[in-house]
């Protein structure tokens, strides 16, 4: 009698998703043209401002610059006009209200004051990107205005903040990106962000088209996604006019919306669940250095044409080879939202809850910093704003899961204020701190890639300001303020609110259900509008892929929290997979006309999955 011996299996550690998610750092190559924006930012402007025995607003100006670099994210450089001046407005906003506020104003009636900010802040920050950092920075600089008295008059402090991130926005816009200076493009060196943006775009098309068949398709799918999201947003940054002002920035237009066809067709032949030829991704990588080197695509290797969807792609290639030669584009098939969609989203459930948990925590913190304060708990330091400030960014959703935040912050303040202490006690002064702060700006940009350690570069660099702005050296009392910002943050987060919790998840699945059923009626209508076709396709990847990332970030939390989000990443699947379907049935109705049975039975199936699926997100679920 024989027996099968079957090998050992191995058992990893599984860590749980909020220890994981705090462990988890970015990859990529040092950003070179942003830590250089950050040594000549905040330092230079402390500097000058020392020299001129205006220390205090210096600080203020390099706060602003500081704030301005946590928001200096890779991109175009119109992209960054609204991501960087944005919340600079509301940042200078948020300390002409705190300034005013903290002089005029008693304890209670403060408080009162900068709880209705933090309702409004958090309810702005569901709106996107932009707005979460016009509301961190309103409610940070207000913080900072009423519990850090300054000698000069609240307008000159708006002023010098203005100026801080000002001065980082002009640098932005002024200076080279490394490597843009040589070949063809060294002397247009503007749309160097635009350029790689569409380049991304279609080597991302290339890879997608490589993975056809495999089990990598899906995963290359979402990084085409989130190329053509980017391009997209670099493209459509604020303009003087409204559309392309030069030939070059023309050029990029043509060269990002020939890339759409490109990608449906690749799309379709993923769905299709089988292996190209590996010439079919020649052409697209081709395309892809054409763009980076600005120069002309040259001649385009023809995909085989044995079905519909390698038909489309040959096509597309032909259309982008011509565009490319011409230069001629303006629609970026993109659909700005209306005020009425920003109130519904402001104003909505993921809104209120992200309002009244930010509200809260912010109140709480600094109503807590002033019962200290008026209760001579400081000793020699008098400022108050560090506990209502770190609760800003620890209670904020989109900066990652409540408990991952809480971690982060805690250990990278203990090690900044450590760090700080230890230089604070060998730099020379002023000249060693201002050194110091031009060292850390330069850091901002790399320590951004984990919460741990841009709190710990962040640490240092503002106990340095503070110092240099005539405050005492104060390390110990800010790890227990963060410590107690922190206590505060973890009881609110945890707290049970008005409605139904995961309010902001279900918010991004119904509007990317909305916008996969528009896409999906459009197709099925057969209309001939392929430009209004791909702006809803792009509207529906864009919106899943939004639902993705907050669902990725809640389901991150503490089972408490994640399990009012449960089922999400399942709804998210099925519309993931029902516009991938659409996109298919989009190419194919193209060719021939009609549908193919397989393309109805996946799309009746698809829909019927959606529809038993829709409305358990955030229910209690027991296995039969």
């Amino acid at each position: 009698m024989s027996r099968t011996v079957r090998p050992a299996r191995r058992v990893g550690l599984s860590l749980p998703p909020w220890i994981a998610h705090a462990l988890r750092a970015q990859r990529g190559p040092v950003p070179w043209s942003a830590v250089t924006r950050g040594a000549l930012a905040g330092g230079p402007l402390l500097l000058a401002a020392v020299l001129a025995d205006r220390a205090s607003l210096g600080v203020v100006a390099a706060i602003a610059a500081m704030l301005a670099g946590i928001n200096d994210r890779p991109g175009s450089r119109r992209t960054s006009v609204r991501r960087i001046g944005v919340p600079a407005l509301a940042g200078a906003v948020g300390l002409l209200i705190g300034t005013y506020a903290g002089q005029h104003l008693g304890a209670v009636p403060l408080t009162l004051v900068l709880t209705g900010l933090g309702l409004v802040a958090g309810g702005v920050s569901a709106a996107g990107t932009v707005g979460s950092g016009a509301g961190t920075q309103l409610l940070v600089t207000s913080a900072v205005g009423a519990g850090m008295p300054l000698p000069e008059p609240g307008w000159q402090s708006v002023l010098a903040f203005l100026a801080g991130a000002g001065w980082l926005l002009v640098l932005r816009l002024v200076l080279p990106t490394p490597g843009s200076l040589t070949g063809d493009s060294r002397l247009d060196f503007r749309f160097d962000g635009e350029r790689a943006a569409v380049a991304d775009v279609y080597d991302a098309v290339a890879a997608l088209l490589d993975a056809a068949g495999t089990e990598q398709a899906g995963a290359r799918r979402a990084a085409l996604t989130a190329a053509l999201d980017h391009a997209q947003d670099a493209l459509a940054g604020p303009r003087l006019r409204r559309y392309a002002s030069s030939a070059a920035e023309r050029r990029l237009h043509a060269q990002y919306a020939a890339a759409l066809p490109l990608g449906e067709a690749a799309t379709a032949l993923a769905w299709a669940e089988q292996a190209v030829p590996a010439r079919a991704s020649e052409g697209p990588r081709r395309l892809a250095a054409a763009v980076r080197g600005s120069v002309h695509a040259g001649p385009l290797p023809a995909p085989t044409r044995t079905e519909p969807a390698l038909r489309a792609l040959d096509d597309a290639l032909l259309h982008a080879a011509e565009a490319f030669d011409r230069g001629r584009g303006r629609d970026l098939h993109t659909r700005r939202p209306s005020v009425v969609s920003l109130a519904r989203t402001v104003l909505g459930a993921g809104g209120r809850e992200y309002g009244l948990r930010v509200g809260l925590c912010f109140g709480a913190s600094a109503a807590v910093a002033q019962a200290l304060h008026h209760g001579h708990w400081y000793g020699s330091h008098q400022h108050w704003y560090w506990l209502p400030a770190t609760a800003v960014f620890l209670v904020k959703p989109d900066l990652g899961p409540l408990v991952s935040r809480v971690l982060c912050r805690a250990a990278g303040t203990v090690l900044g204020a450590l760090v700080f202490a230890g230089l604070a006690a060998v730099l020379p002064r002023p000249e060693g701190l201002v050194a110091l702060v031009a060292v850390c700006g330069a850091l901002v940009p790399v320590a951004a890639r984990h919460f741990a350690a841009q709190t710990t570069v962040v640490t240092v660099l503002v106990l340095a300001l503070v110092m240099v702005g005539g405050e005492p050296q104060a390390s110990v009392s800010r790890i227990g303020e963060t410590l107690l910002a922190c206590a505060i943050v973890l009881v609110v987060g945890h707290l049970p609110m008005p409605g139904q919790r995961g309010g902001g998840v279900r918010a991004r699945i119904d509007v990317a259900d909305a916008a996969a059923h528009a896409y999906l009626a459009h197709v099925l209508s057969e209309s001939g509008d392929r430009a209004a076709r791909w702006k809803l396709r792009r509207e529906a990847y864009r919106t899943l892929a939004e639902a993705r990332a907050a669902i990725a970030l809640a389901a991150a939390e503490l089972p408490a929290l994640a399990r009012h989000s449960e089922g999400a990443d399942e709804v998210a699947a099925v519309l993931e997979r029902l516009v991938d379907t659409t996109t298919a049935c989009a190419v194919h109705l193209d060719d021939t006309g009609r549908l193919t049975p397989r393309h109805t039975d996946r799309l009746a199936g698809l829909r019927d999955e959606l529809e038993e699926r829709r409305g358990r997100v955030g229910r209690h679920r027991t296995l039969a």
